[in-house]
């Protein structure tokens, strides 16, 4: 459907606030201005686009350019079908100034709450800042809060040891013996960029065998088939997955990796999503990245694995996978599980918590750029519906 033609946005003293000025973010300011409404981005770094600047140097999107672009403007064609992540940060920064978005940067919102008369909200934010919106979206992102188990005797461990979120290329460990933990897609794609740039030996540690596929076969990516499987009952998916990966993907078992033994779509489903391969197959069905078991914790040095065996690599690199960091600023109004994540997203709101949307808190088999671009029309929607006639106060700073 046609973005809605951008009209100019009713400046009222009662914004829409967004939270985060990432993908997500970007696109609802823009989707809630072409509805009318002024959208305000409150971003804590000093710059759009933070999480994207600090991944690591080799990332390309999983994703096509033509089902990434965000709402009201195309990714260029000279990104390639496969968007390096430099251009998306230079996308970014185009996408906000092409819309002229309002954005407030160094400000970090701490705690969101009901506003004291009783309609829209209320945000706490750095500087003593108190600012009330007619809603709130927040767009803080899928992969906020690194999340580094907390292996008995980690503090004991002499080498180094760090977050994926840290790692930005291979150069600093040419030559070394470097395990990686974690078989999703960033530690997959990390053991092989550790082995294309001349580590002496990689290990790959897994607890959960993921399913891998191929980014693109025949020229039909990957992404493709992740748009139609969300139409398609679970079961039926899970079954004609496994002769596609049967052909597409060899049988790794003897390095390492068997095939999985649940279905491909129920693994989506609880939130793990396929491991595009960009590398993998061929590094462990060649020796180059050897399969270990998962960690378990460290010891005299060494590291201890599930199955017993110990080992001393130079580096430890944990792709341990993120928290959302929702439970200050949202915990308290009910609109979480158990495991901190929102209970609803996109234009859909918690009974309790009206005007209050979430988008950009699950990671879809069929593109994260592609859902946050289709939440932000509809967030826009339903804003505009709802609270499109509310008035804003600015609340001054408390003494």
């Amino acid at each position: 459907m046609a973005d809605p033609t951008p009209t100019t946005p009713e400046h009222t003293d009662r914004p829409v606030y967004v939270i985060g000025g990432g993908p997500g973010g970007l696109a609802a300011a823009y989707a809630l201005r072409a509805r009318g409404l002024r959208a305000v981005v409150l971003e804590r770094s000093d710059r759009v686009g933070a999480s994207w600047r600090g991944h690591y140097d080799r990332l390309r999107l999983h994703t096509t350019r033509r089902l990434s672009a965000l709402p009201g403007l195309a990714m260029p064609r000279r990104f390639g079908r496969w968007p390096a992540r430099d251009d998306v940060v230079r996308y970014l920064e185009k996408y906000a100034d092409h819309h002229e978005l309002e954005i407030v940067t160094g400000v970090e919102v701490s705690r969101v709450e009901p506003a004291p008369d009783g309609t829209g909200w209320l945000l706490h934010a750095s500087g003593g800042r108190r600012l009330t919106g007619g809603a709130v979206v927040v767009a803080t992102g899928y992969n906020h809060t690194p999340r580094l188990p907390d292996w008995p005797g980690r503090e004991q461990y002499t080498g180094e040891l760090l977050h994926a979120r840290d790692y930005r290329a291979p150069d600093p460990y040419t030559g070394r013996d470097v395990l990686v933990v974690g078989a999703g897609n960033t530690g997959a794609e990390i053991a092989v960029d550790l082995v294309e740039g001349g580590a002496a030996r990689v290990r790959l540690a897994v607890r959960t065998v993921p399913h891998l596929v191929r980014r693109s076969t025949a020229g039909w990516a990957a992404q493709y088939t992740g748009v139609l499987c969300r139409r398609l009952p679970v079961p039926l998916v899970d079954r004609l997955a496994r002769p596609l990966a049967r052909l597409s993907v060899p049988d790794l078992s003897a390095h390492g990796l068997p095939r999985p033994d649940t279905g491909l779509y129920s693994r989506v489903r609880q939130g793990a999503i396929p491991v595009q391969d960009v590398g993998l197959v061929d590094a462990v069905r060649t020796g180059r990245i050897e399969v270990v078991a998962a960690v378990e914790g460290f010891a005299d040095g060494e590291v201890v694995l599930a199955d017993g065996t110990r080992i001393a690599p130079d580096a430890v690199i944990a792709a341990t996978g993120y928290a959302r960091g929702l439970t200050e600023l949202v915990g308290h109004l009910g609109v979480l599980d158990e495991r901190g994540r929102p209970l609803v997203h996109g234009p859909r709101t918690a009974g309790t918590a009206p005007g209050l949307y979430f988008t950009g808190f699950t990671n879809p088999v069929s593109g994260m750029l592609r859902e946050l671009a289709l939440d932000a029309r509809r967030i826009a929607r339903k804003a505009a519906k709802h609270h499109g006639s509310a008035r804003a106060a600015l609340v001054p700073v408390s003494a």
